[in-house]
């Protein structure tokens, strides 16, 4: 497996582990709970393997990036929160700021 690979495993289970925390009630309800921890766990596993040839400067902001913006998306879509032009805006500035990052290269 690719370290990019990896990092967008790593990201979608953040929406994974989101979504799960979410539908736990505050810990309430063990079987969403131990998707959460257990999906939070894996995802964290998944990231610091792809750390292991990524520039964490790219890496940490692309798995971050996946996360808020695949949260955002599932909160708008399956728990029907609001969208509106702000929310959609800034989704779009997540990923050109993720992408800018990706494409980024120091040179001297």
């Amino acid at each position: 497996m690719t370290a990019w690979v990896l990092l967008v495993a790593a990201g979608v289970l953040e929406i994974v582990w989101a979504a799960a925390l979410k539908a736990s009630a505050g810990f309430s309800r063990p079987v969403p709970t131990a998707v959460g921890l257990a999906t939070a766990a894996l995802s964290l596993a998944m990231l610091s393997l792809a750390l292991r040839s990524l520039p964490v400067s790219v890496a940490y902001p692309v798995w971050v990036g996946i996360g808020t913006a695949g949260v955002a998306i599932y909160g708008a879509v399956a728990l029907a929160e609001p969208v509106g032009p702000m929310k959609i805006l800034a989704i779009v500035l997540i990923g050109i700021g993720v992408a800018g990052l990706g494409g980024v290269e120091d040179r001297p």
